[in-house]
């Protein structure tokens, strides 16, 4: 039987596989995101001075949420974290999935991102 923690070790695994490629830059930094079964949370990352440019999450005050492990909550992450991207001059990054399939709440929240006006 597989438990949580292997699937879990599994996407730490992958994730840093992948990060082994991407990195984030002063001019193109790197939209991070992670994934609880209660909340969603997303970065804007330079990886360069390794500093937060932006941050967003289900538990932000400005979002409200009743449950933040939902798709809508991920669009609505997506787009909160591309509107403080873009105040802070940002419009293009590079997306770090964190070692998640591109699939429902990942890809909502890609997707919101985009149609606010973030590059990937």
């Amino acid at each position: 039987m597989i438990t949580k923690s292997d699937k879990n070790q599994a996407r730490v695994k992958r994730h840093l596989r992948v990060r082994k490629k991407i990195e984030g830059t002063t001019e193109r930094p790197r939209l991070n995101i992670f994934r609880s079964e209660k909340h969603m949370y997303a970065q804007v990352i330079d990886d360069v001075k390794g500093v937060t440019i932006a941050a967003a999450s289900t538990l932000d005050k400005e979002l409200k949420m009743e449950n933040g492990g939902n798709v809508e909550a991920a669009r609505q992450v997506g787009a909160l974290i591309a509107k403080r991207a873009k105040e802070k001059g940002i419009d293009k990054v590079v997306f770090d999935r964190g070692g998640y399939l591109y699939h429902g709440r990942v890809q909502a929240l890609a997707d919101a991102a985009r149609e606010a006006g973030l590059e990937f």
